[in-house]
């Protein structure tokens, strides 16, 4: 398969949309204020070579009453992306639904998958570019955080497999009907890629098991599990990798931390290459991104990485920088991270990170230099 993508690196903007543990509905879209300054916000990006972003529509707002939508908001980013030039990456899911549902009520699939129906068709009739679409963004990580941890609806604990099956059965059918709607979509995948390291206790099999978690969702939408919702190798076309610095950890321990001045964690090619030979896909990076002065760092790290899997032949399609603005903490929205390309001050102004982008810049020409 060609790259799809626009440019080599990607920015991702904040879209998550759900309800957070103080029972807040959080919609980072607006707390950023991207929603208003798009297209600023699409210039910036130009200005230092990035012309393919990650959006989210946030189905808590899009769904004004069972089976109404209101696209307004999306088709104002849509005309502003075709007029800069900018390629966009939706996400159905990311993290949030409507008030009235949850990834185990019984109308959960339908109202999911007459949701991308209906925002195929918008966007078939309002964009020129080839759609494409991350049905749900991270079910393992919205399976634990929803099930195992109290994170967000439904608020449970011991029901991540739960969370996980209706997520992947909700995917699969709305898959199947994106294909109908729209054959030549692209169908991305994005899940955590991460390694739990031993804690002396668990058994080399044990410990396998535990880091197999991880795989189960891609493996029910391609059919490896689960084989009655229906699942098969033809239901995506990328897999996206979104990795952090705390993608690492001993069970039931702490975070493997970063910088690794001791060299315990496996480095992130070695998990890269493993994710492609499972399921023989284009591969990138759907999400990375670090926070403070670790910004700068952490991007050479994650170029190096990648660079090497690109040499190594692996189709690999790019970096997506998340987030391209900074971004509060989900259960304390007065608390940013300072992690993003730009900063924010009190009133939404976008504050370049210097030494971030001029590193980005550099990065840049290596991937430019091997693609040649």
């Amino acid at each position: 398969m060609q790259n799809p993508f626009s440019s080599f690196f990607l920015g991702g903007f904040e879209c998550a949309d759900q309800i957070n543990r103080s029972g807040e509905r959080v919609n980072l879209l607006e707390i950023t204020q991207h929603h208003l300054r798009v297209e600023e916000d699409y210039q910036l990006l130009l200005d230092i070579g990035i012309t393919s972003v990650r959006e989210g529509i946030c189905w808590s707002s899009i769904e004004t009453s069972p089976g109404l939508f209101d696209f307004n908001e999306v088709l104002n980013r849509i005309k502003i992306g075709e007029k800069l030039g900018i390629q966009q990456i939706w996400d159905m899911i990311h993290f949030g639904y409507p008030d009235d549902l949850f990834p185990t009520h019984p109308k959960f699939c339908s109202r999911f998958t007459n949701l991308c129906i209906e925002f195929v068709r918008f966007y078939n009739q309002h964009s020129l570019q080839p759609l494409l679409i991350i049905p749900i963004n991270e079910i393992s990580f919205l399976s634990w955080f929803s099930g195992d941890v109290r994170g967000t609806v439904p608020f449970l604990e011991k029901s991540g497999w739960d969370m996980k099956y209706h997520l992947c059965k909700a995917a699969i059918l709305a898959i199947k009907a994106i294909r109908e709607e729209s054959p030549l979509a692209k169908i991305i995948l994005v899940e955590p890629l991460v390694k739990v390291h031993q804690n002396g206790i668990l058994s080399a099999e044990e410990l396998q098991k535990i880091n197999e978690y991880q795989f189960e969702a891609v493996d029910i939408i391609k059919g490896r599990l689960c084989p009655e919702l229906g699942g098969n190798n033809m239901l995506f076309d990328i897999l996206g990798i979104n990795y952090y610095w705390n993608c690492q950890w001993v069970e039931g321990g702490e975070t493997v931390y970063w910088p690794d001045i001791l060299k315990v964690r496996v480095p992130l090619r070695q998990l890269l290459k493993e994710s492609y030979l499972r399921y023989n896909k284009p591969i990138f990076i759907s999400e990375t991104g670090h926070f403070g002065q670790g910004r700068v760092e952490w991007l050479e790290e994650i170029s190096e990485e990648c660079l090497a899997i690109k040499q190594a032949g692996i189709p690999f399609f790019g970096i997506c920088i998340y987030p391209v603005t900074d971004r509060p903490d989900w259960d304390n929205l007065l608390d940013y991270s300072n992690c993003g390309i730009f900063d924010l001050d009190a009133i939404g102004n976008r504050i370049p990170h210097i030494e971030y982008i001029e590193s980005l810049k550099v990065q840049q020409i290596k991937f430019k230099d091997i693609e040649i």
